[in-house]
């Protein structure tokens, strides 16, 4: 009989994937009790099948009268019990060749106006889902953050302090949480982020307050030096981060197009600030962390003199301080960037700058701008990254009208922030009598500075800087 050769192999490939994909999506149907997505789901795969098994793609009938290359290697790999390429990806999809996975796009995506997870949310949990569509897509956005990849990092988070389902918001909400909080939690982002254990209102870390000794034996068979350790330990608290935005009832049922990233973006990038500015100066009374400033034990210098002198030489006191009292070097440079602003005007007697970029090959500088940058590195000075941060008070100094700033020379590892995923909730009855809900963010975490009080070096008496 005539021997038939597809040329489209790949698409049949491609197609066989798509019937398998539909095939693992039917059981989802059936437990929410979806017909009308079986009858259509089951057509589908049906014309698949049927265009499987009738071909779907271009034959060329050949009738014995010569050989193509393609039969000339059909033949071999017949000979020597060896399968096509292609039906070796639909039999064995892991033997020897990567490894294909099908995704159904999320069900909340970025500028998709048609659903809104906020809307779901809030529809859901106020008894407004008259369709029941609202929970539908409320249970595949829960089958999302179990399967897709995008939400694996937040599915970690969740399990550590106990969120999940779709009370994780839509990835894209969680990405956008992510590019704008880390420009406003610049410190905080560089310390040491851990995520918050599971059950507990306190985090404990065991510390060694007098170690043991060591010491030259005086003569043979007498006795050796012996001191025995003692031991404390640090009390992190766990406190939350929380914040709300009143939405209007109206606005929920008659906007035309999905608030979310309005809503979560104001949220989010407030919750990022504050979070920095608890880790700063947190006061660790009033439902607040122990921040860094407030921390017992940190290492303090005082500049000589607001100039390139007195300011460059109390960073070099600083490093050599962590060098001398944590017996490892520090690792970071952090300051306002009005601070970082006025070293870049600083010049010479010569009136040439002292901080040149690091394009130029400057020699003999006190600096180097290595970025036209805002909330990350920027520079470096004596071989250490800068970074800036405006959350850095800018109030401090004598009475209530200070003007001063400070500068953290530091060993950023050795500070512990322990995180959990931010989450949300919708409150229908605290303003129903408004017909406003609230939609709520929150997160717990605790912090500590205190394990190695001495790798942090804050160095004060910097008067606000004048330009000009």
């Amino acid at each position: 009989m005539p021997i038939e050769l597809f040329q489209n192999d790949e698409r049949r490939v491609a197609m066989a994937w798509k019937q398998l994909a539909l095939g693992g999506y039917l059981g989802q149907l059936e437990q929410r009790g979806d017909d009308d997505g079986l009858r259509r789901t089951r057509a589908e795969m049906q014309r698949i099948d049927g265009e499987l098994r009738g071909g779907g793609g271009r034959r060329v009938p050949r009738d014995g009268g010569g050989a193509s290359r393609d039969d000339v290697e059909r033949e071999e790999q017949a000979r020597k019990g060896e399968d096509s390429p292609a039906l070796e990806r639909i039999r064995r999809p892991n033997a020897g060749v990567a490894r294909c996975r099908v995704y159904e796009s999320s069900t909340y995506q970025r500028g998709d106006h048609r659903h809104s997870y906020v809307q779901d949310l809030v529809r859901v949990q106020m008894n407004m889902d008259d369709t029941g569509s609202a929970r539908e897509r409320l249970l595949r956005h829960a089958q999302d953050v179990a399967t897709l990849p995008e939400y694996s990092e937040h599915r970690d988070l969740s399990r550590v302090d106990g969120s999940g389902g779709y009370a994780v918001p839509p990835a894209w909400l969680m990405d956008s949480y992510v590019e704008l909080a880390r420009p406003g939690r610049a410190f905080a982002n560089l310390v040491q982020n851990l995520p918050l254990p599971a059950g507990t209102d306190s985090v404990n870390i065991p510390k060694l307050l007098t170690g043991t000794a060591t010491g030259p034996q005086v003569a043979d068979n007498t006795a050796v030096t012996q001191v025995d350790l003692t031991d404390t330990f640090i009390n992190a608290p766990v406190r939350t981060i929380a914040g709300q935005q009143g939405l209007a009832i109206q606005l929920i049922e008659q906007s035309p197009i999905a608030f979310d990233e309005v809503v979560f973006r104001d949220l989010m990038s407030d919750h990022a600030s504050q979070v920095d500015r608890q880790v700063l100066n947190g006061s660790g009374a009033n439902g607040q962390i122990l921040g860094v400033h407030q921390t017992v034990g940190i290492q303090t210098v005082t500049v000589s003199t607001v100039s390139i002198q007195g300011v460059y030489s109390a960073i070099a006191n600083a490093i050599q301080r962590i060098h001398t009292q944590r017996y490892l070097p520090p690792e970071v440079i952090v300051m306002h960037p009005r601070r970082w602003g006025w070293f870049l005007s600083l010049l010479d007697g010569q009136q040439r700058p002292l901080f040149l970029p690091a394009a130029s090959g400057p020699m003999n500088v006190a600096g180097v701008l290595s970025a036209v940058a805002s909330q990350q590195v920027v520079g470096q000075m004596h071989g250490l990254p800068v970074v800036t941060d405006p959350n850095i008070g800018t109030t401090f100094g004598a009475g209530t009208n200070g003007t001063e700033d400070v500068i953290y020379v530091m060993r950023a590892s050795d500070i512990v922030l322990w995180e959990g995923a931010v989450r949300t909730r919708v409150l229908q009855d605290t303003k129903a009598q408004n017909l406003t809900v609230l939609l709520q963010v929150f997160s717990y975490l605790a912090f500590s500075a205190a394990r190695y009080p001495a790798s942090i070096v804050e160095i004060a008496g910097l008067t606000g800087p004048v330009f000009g």
